[in-house]
C-alpha cells in the first residue's frame, strides 16, 4: 500500500492540525473547516462500525458503541479546547489567561462547570466571543432568546456631568451604552461591543427590564437548487459595496439562517444578533 493509500493516523491528523496555524490567514479557515469535516467523518465511521458490530453480536460488552461515544466526546472537547486557546473563554466565569498567551489549567470542576462544553455537546456552534455573564456565569439564554423580556439588577454608571459611561447589568460590568433616550430614562446598551443590542429600562431603583432590540438590518440568503439538491450562501456587501457570497453548509433552510448567524458572530460580532435573514430563490 503506497503512502497515499494508507489511511492518515491520530498522530499524522495532530501533526496536520498543528501546521494548520502556519498556513496564511486566507487558507487556514477553509483549511482548519476541510479537517473538521474530516474528524467528524472519522467518528460517524466509528459510529457505524459499531452499530453493524451490534447487529452481529447483540450479546457483546457495548465496548465498540462506548469507543463511539468517546470519539464524539473527543472532537467536541477539541473543539472547546480550541475556542479556549482561540477566544480565552472557558465558559464557566473562569478566565485564566489571555486568549494566544498561555495554555489555561483546566480542574475537573471547569469541565462539570463550564457552560461553553455543555454548549458544544449540544451541537451548537461555539461563540467566538464571550457572552454577557448573569451572576458571574455565561449568559447564553440571553443571546439566543429573541422574544423574552427579563427583569434585572442594573446600574447605570455616570460622570459627574451626569453622562451615562457605562452599565452593570446582573453583576457584568462590561456593558457600553449604546444610546440614551433621555425623555423614556431609557438606554440602549450592548455587551463590550459585540452581540445583539438591548433596550434598558428602570423599573427602580435597583431592577430594570432588558429587553433585545428588534434586528435593524435585513440580509439575503440566496437558495439554488441543482440537479436535485439545494445549496444556501449569504450575500454580504463589502467595504467597497461590492456583494460577497458566502458558503453556507446547510440543507434546510434553518440550518442556513443558523451557519449565517455563526458566521456573522465571527466575521462582524458587532452585528451579530442585529440582522434579520431573509431567504430568496435563485
Amino acid at each position: 500500500m503506497s503512502t497515499i493509500d494508507k489511511p492518515l493516523d491520530a498522530d499524522d491528523l495532530l501533526i496536520l492540525a498543528e501546521r494548520v496555524a502556519e498556513l496564511p490567514s486566507s487558507d487556514a479557515e477553509w483549511v482548519e473547516r476541510l479537517l473538521q469535516e474530516l474528524l467528524r467523518a472519522r467518528a460517524a465511521e466509528a459510529e457505524l462500525l459499531v452499530q453493524q458490530a451490534g447487529k452481529r453480536d447483540e450479546g457483546a460488552s457495548g465496548e465498540g458503541e462506548f469507543d463511539g461515544r468517546m470519539a464524539q466526546l473527543a472532537l467536541d472537547t477539541a473543539e472547546w479546547l480550541r475556542t479556549l486557546w482561540d477566544v480565552g473563554y472557558m465558559g464557566a466565569g473562569s478566565f485564566r489567561s489571555q486568549p494566544r498567551s498561555a495554555f489555561p489549567r483546566i480542574d475537573l470542576e471547569d469541565v462539570r462547570r463550564s457552560s461553553l462544553f455543555a454548549r458544544i455537546r449540544q451541537g451548537k456552534h461555539a461563540l467566538p466571543f464571550p457572552p454577557p455573564t448573569r451572576h458571574g456565569l455565561p449568559w447564553h439564554e440571553l443571546l439566543e432568546n429573541t422574544t423574552s423580556s427579563y427583569q434585572v439588577s442594573a446600574e447605570i454608571i455616570r460622570d459627574e456631568a451626569g453622562l451615562a459611561l457605562g452599565a452593570i447589568i446582573e453583576g457584568c460590568s462590561d456593558w457600553q451604552i449604546i444610546e440614551e433616550v433621555a425623555d423614556l430614562q431609557e438606554c440602549v446598551v450592548q455587551h463590550q461591543g459585540k452581540g445583539p443590542r438591548f433596550r434598558l429600562r428602570p423599573l427602580d431603583d435597583l431592577s430594570a427590564e432588558l429587553r433585545r432590540e428588534l434586528p435593524s438590518l435585513t440580509r439575503k440568503i440566496h437558495l439554488q437548487r441543482r440537479a436535485g439538491f439545494a445549496s444556501y450562501s449569504l450575500e454580504w456587501p463589502q467595504d467597497d459595496g461590492r456583494p460577497q457570497f458566502v458558503a453556507l453548509r446547510a440543507a434546510t433552510p434553518e440550518r442556513a439562517r443558523s451557519e449565517a448567524e455563526h458566521w456573522l458572530a465571527t466575521a462582524r460580532p458587532d452585528l451579530y444578533g442585529q440582522v434579520c435573514f431573509e431567504i430568496g430563490e435563485d
